[in-house]
């Protein structure tokens, strides 16, 4: 039986569906104990989603516990495929990896939150746990990456402070901007510029340097940048080379997604 809300109307057994297989993802995979403790459900009736699940390859039972079925890679792989700025961006991601021995992130905004549609990792790269984590992570924060923030420099002010209403500008460590003002002047500073950095305010040790991905109508599509080391990313390195060699990169794949060119 659906239920209106602000959203519009909904289907309650679908939402106890999707609420169970986000508690699935979260817990990374779960007992059936563990589920009707993490969802506000009875045993019997996560059991009935489970098994409905289970027949269409979205949850596998592994022992007593639960997980995610590999079903989903294959909705996973053809929504990516779908997009274009994945299609016109994955060969240039690879061989910026591969020139820069770093790791490369392709990232768009959705819902005023960051989403990693693609990376891939160069012969030096570090952090790659964590990278691999974050693919996992719902709802990161655009404002301390380069690739977020060279997003919303390309935003205009009043969708800003929506996100930044919403979202806030919580501190990842203690180099992220947490300040309107200082935050707003700092996009004011990407805008120029062209590029964004990211000065260990993801992760400490870690840098980067990002740009945004336009349209020809100067719609932004997402953005690419390059993570490295502190220690290797420096001086010139940091200022000059890599934004020149990320805008370069970024230059082909505005170019693809016009005329088609694809890498997949």
């Amino acid at each position: 039986m659906g239920t209106d809300d602000a959203a519009g109307r909904t289907i309650g057994s679908v939402d106890r569906t999707l609420r169970v297989l986000e508690a699935l993802r979260r817990l990374d995979g779960a007992t059936l104990a563990e589920l009707a403790d993490e969802v506000d459900l009875s045993k019997g009736a996560i059991h009935t989603h489970l098994s409905t699940l289970r027949q269409h390859g979205f949850v596998e039972h592994r022992g007593d516990s639960y997980a995610l079925g590999r079903r989903f890679l294959t909705f996973g792989e053809y929504v990516r495929n779908s997009v274009p700025l994945y299609r016109a961006a994955k060969g240039e991601v690879d061989e910026l990896a591969a020139e820069t021995e770093e790791c490369v992130h392709l990232i768009t905004e959705e819902n005023g939150e960051e989403s990693i549609l693609y990376e891939a990792f160069g012969d030096r790269a570090v952090g790659r746990e964590f990278f691999l984590q974050n693919r996992s992570e719902m709802g990161r924060y655009l404002h301390y990456s380069a690739a977020g923030k060279a997003i919303l420099a390309e935003l205009d002010d009043e969708r800003v402070d929506e996100i930044v209403d919403e979202h806030g500008l919580p501190a990842a460590t203690r180099h992220t901007i947490t300040d309107r003002e200082a935050f707003f002047a700092e996009l004011a500073d990407v805008r120029e510029r062209g590029y964004a950095t990211n000065d260990e305010e993801d992760l400490l040790g870690i840098r980067a340097v990002g740009a945004p991905i336009l349209g020809p109508g100067g719609e932004v599509f997402g953005a690419l940048s390059v993570s490295a080391p502190a220690s290797r990313l420096q001086g010139e390195r940091f200022t000059e080379e890599f934004p020149r060699v990320v805008k370069e990169y970024v230059n082909v794949i505005e170019v693809n997604l016009q005329t088609g060119d694809v890498s997949v």
